[in-house]
């Protein structure tokens, strides 16, 4: 797969994330994250910068959507 530089090495061939501790299978996708196939760097294909502030961006707005809605479950019981 063709994609922006590895900020690590500079190569261009990467293969898409499947799936992550924090964005499951969805996660990746939504975010073109990608793993540089020469170094193993995880990074954004499309721009060739780091995930790592979008990343915290969609945990913070997954676990505010989710813990309200568990906890909201919860005590209905």
């Amino acid at each position: 797969m063709e994609t922006a530089g590895c900020p690590g090495c500079g190569d261009r061939e990467a293969s898409s994330v499947g799936f992550t501790w924090w964005g499951g299978a969805l996660g990746p996708r939504l975010l073109s994250h990608v793993r540089c196939l020469s170094c193993g760097v995880e990074y954004n294909g499309k721009t060739g910068r780091s995930n790592r502030n979008a990343i915290i961006v969609y945990m913070v707005v997954v676990v505010g959507i989710t813990l309200p809605l568990a906890l909201g479950l919860t005590l209905m019981r």
